[in-house]
């Protein structure tokens, strides 16, 4: 298996249980998440070795942090520690008509204010394979933009493969913002990972004939756009999860990818109820790197998209599905029969 690294904040996440507004509650339930520590822990738990780079904060809430990552068996040497807070986020899980909300409270966040001088990353991708970052690190202050650029430049140098999920967030810089970040350093990255918003939004490429609020979907033009993109910025792999929204608890999933010229359409999956959609993004990115690294490429955007439709059944940001649950349901094992 690979060494894998991957750069971005993991959070405190606190949750109202039992599908109740923020407003209402009175406690909540506590675990922790983000993007790339999202996709090392899948990693990890389909047999890579991961290493996740960030900055914590030096006391009991960041040592809680550090030990739900080892306790999925993620590396944590390269993390430095410092800063004043471990940002927080607090999910309110929507039903039915109702959707999900997201409160950040990140600001000044220790890994926000961390330098370049907290991070060795000659050192750090020394014997890696492969390195992954998000379009969230360099949206969280103008140093993790500087920061994730070392680290591109870094990566090439020591020769590792670089793939990126774009991952627009509007609560934490504009698109005019994103754009004139990102678009530089998509020249180091050799798999693209992101849906239509993300294209859009982060790079400025617009995908017609979707929808995915009315459940529109023209895969044709996800193949015209992957093949703009490709042109623009020579990717090696251009892949997209395809949601149709009818409501928070019921979505349409599947996915397409451009590799080797060759055009893939995953199987579809109807999730409903669904129970936790935070991290679907994250499974699926991590399970796409697993399948590239170890399958052939239509086989690898079918694991990827079977990870990310467990995901959706699990409480938490980290997927705990394993690779024989994700095998059984890409084998089309969907009728949740007990398993004895």
């Amino acid at each position: 298996m690979s060494n894998i690294v991957t750069l971005g904040e993991i959070m405190l996440r606190l949750s109202p249980r039992d599908n109740l507004r923020v407003v209402q509650s009175n406690e909540f339930d506590v675990c922790y998440g983000g993007g790339e520590a999202n996709v090392a822990v899948s990693l990890s738990a389909f047999g890579h070795k991961t290493y996740f780079v960030s900055k914590v904060v030096k006391n009991e809430i960041g040592e809680a942090c550090l030990r739900s990552l080892l306790a999925h068996g993620v590396n944590i040497d390269y993390i430095a520690r410092g800063g004043n807070r471990l940002g927080i986020y607090y999910l309110e899980t929507g039903t039915s008509l109702r959707p999900s909300k997201v409160i950040y409270d990140r600001a000044n966040s220790s890994i926000a204010e961390s330098t370049i001088n907290d991070f060795d990353f000659s050192t750090i991708f020394k014997d890696k394979n492969w390195f992954h970052f998000s379009g969230i690190t360099p949206a969280l202050s103008d140093s993790c933009a500087k920061i994730t650029e070392l680290a591109l430049i870094e990566a090439k140098k020591a020769g590792l493969i670089v793939s990126v999920d774009l991952n627009y967030r509007k609560k934490l810089w504009t698109s005019e913002k994103a754009i004139s970040v990102m678009r530089p350093l998509m020249k180091y990255v050799d798999v693209c990972i992101g849906n239509e918003e993300d294209a859009d939004l982060v790079l400025g490429f617009k995908a017609h004939g979707v929808d995915v609020n009315k459940g529109t979907l023209d895969k044709n033009a996800y193949h015209e756009i992957f093949k703009e993109m490709k042109k623009e910025f020579g990717f090696k792999v251009i892949a997209s999860t395809l949601r149709e929204s009818f409501s928070a608890t019921h979505n349409g999933w599947s996915a397409v990818m451009l590799s080797d010229d060759k055009f893939y359409v995953s199987n579809h999956y109807d999730i409903n109820p669904i129970y936790d959609r935070v991290g679907g993004g994250d499974s699926f990115s991590a399970g796409l790197i697993h399948g590239l690294l170890t399958l052939s490429d239509k086989d690898a955007l079918e694991f990827a998209v079977a990870a990310s439709a467990l995901k959706h059944t699990i409480l938490g940001d980290f997927n705990e599905a394993s690779i024989e649950e994700i095998n059984s349901l890409v084998k089309g094992n969907t009728s949740g029969r007990v398993v004895r």
